[in-house]
């Protein structure tokens, strides 16, 4: 190949590079917050996995209730006979057969009704305490990526700085100013500064994988938007938020259905001694080959019964041991709920206090970058002064990348303690979804 026509694929290359460059950018466009919860709370195989849970309960309940309805079937007893028609399945040979069976009065069953329903309440609120974990997962990624893509340009920065600082202390060197060991200072100052960096794009890349497993968007296209995240409220210390908790927390209406539902059942393994009356239909079809008119007196093809059974249960032990078990299932459902109120009030009131040591530290952190930061300039300053050496800028630039990071580590703290406290109080989706 000759060298025009070298340059001219090289040409090509480039210019298909730029364009599916061009492409890629394009296609990443902003995702603002409330879309990204949006997008999550749609995708969530969790919220999926709680419907499928509902569905199942719902079910249940009315598997439950269709007892009390009436249980048809129709079939078939064909049999050939030799000497007495003897039963098949308790019914005499018939050409066609036809039942009917419903609970009229069943007491249990009436508490075993309740118990279902209630538990698909429980799967119901169930639901709803899956959606605000999604949220919460979701403003909690979303906020770091945030943090993280933000700080990279301030570490690219420090990086670009640290790089000016090793290309002067090596002219200074070949001058004979300054020693190796000056140098070999500066290219460790870069170098921390680049291992921060890596860091941050790290976690960025580890947290823009989550928000796209969590929204369903591609990586790549996946921009956060600083200005789409609504602002935390305001965290009143004097406000009674536990009571708030207590009164919306999904956990504790989880639990106290759950323990209603085990008291439904409980009684109702207790009912099961009481009488109960059922509704029961028979049909039967008979053929003259299977020697009914040899055995009785009279004969018809044509035979139904219709009427009531009535059971009156006086002695089983077994069923005793059985609702004694159950009430003890129920007791230990409702002592669990307890520590669940007890457990939700405890880290509402924990939460509540630390945002306020939280954002105490936060601001010490802010106070600390902004120092370090006036170390940095007032160190360059000095070093083209010449009152100071690079080795002071540098030193400062270590302790300004220190302040930074412990100051973004700071603010997230913060926020997350926010949000959790949100959701503990029942308010996240108004504060996500506005």
């Amino acid at each position: 190949m000759n060298p025009r026509a070298r340059a001219r694929c090289l040409f090509g290359i480039l210019l298909l590079t730029l364009f599916l460059a061009g492409e890629s950018m394009a296609s990443a466009e902003p995702l603002p917050f409330r879309r990204a919860i949006e997008l999550a709370v749609q995708h969530s195989a969790g919220m999926a996995i709680a419907t499928a849970e509902q569905t199942r309960a719902q079910q249940s309940y009315q598997e439950a209730r269709s007892l009390f309805y009436p249980q048809m079937s129709v079939g078939s007893g064909l049999a050939a006979t030799w000497g007495f028609p003897l039963s098949i399945e308790g019914s005499a040979p018939s050409i066609l057969r036809f039942n009917s069976q419903q609970y009229l009065f069943n007491a249990a069953q009436k508490e075993f009704i309740r118990a279902a329903k209630t538990e698909w309440s429980a799967s119901g609120t169930s639901l709803a305490e899956r959606r605000s974990a999604v949220i919460l997962e979701t403003a909690l990624v979303y906020a770091q990526l945030d943090q993280l893509t933000n700080s990279a340009t301030v570490l690219g920065q420090q990086e670009a700085a640290a790089l000016k600082v090793e290309q002067i202390v090596e002219e200074r060197v070949r001058a004979g100013v300054d020693s190796e060991l000056e140098l070999t200072k500066a290219r460790l100052g870069k170098a921390r500064v680049h291992l921060r960096l890596a860091e941050a794009q790290e976690s960025s890349d580890v947290l823009r994988l989550r928000l796209s497993q969590l929204t369903g968007l591609p990586p790549a296209g996946i921009e956060t938007v600083t200005e789409s995240i609504p602002s935390l409220p305001e965290v009143k210390q004097d406000d009674d938020l536990q009571a708030r908790a207590l009164a919306s927390s999904p956990e504790i209406k989880i639990a106290d259905q759950k323990a209603l539902a085990s008291e439904f059942r409980a009684k109702g393994e207790h009912k099961r001694s009481y009488p109960s009356v059922d509704f029961v239909a028979q049909y039967g079809l008979f053929g003259r080959y299977n020697n009914f008119e040899d055995y009785y007196r009279t004969f018809q093809r044509h035979n139904a019964t219709v009427g009531v059974a009535i059971k009156f249960p006086f002695l089983n032990f077994a069923q005793r041991g059985h609702a004694a078990a159950a009430d003890a299932e129920a007791l230990k459902a409702r002592k669990q709920a307890e520590g669940v109120k007890q457990q939700v009030s405890s880290d509402t009131l924990r939460l509540q206090r630390s945002v306020q040591r939280l954002a105490a530290a936060r601001d010490v952190a802010k106070l600390e970058y902004q120092l370090a930061r006036s170390d940095v300039d007032a160190a360059r300053a000095r070093v083209e002064a010449g009152t100071a050496s690079l080795r002071d800028e540098q030193a400062a630039r270590v302790a300004e990348n220190d302040r930074y990071a412990a100051f973004l580590g700071a603010t997230f703290e913060l926020d997350r303690a926010q949000m959790q406290l949100l959701r503990s109080t029942g308010d996240l989706e108004k504060w996500a979804l506005p």
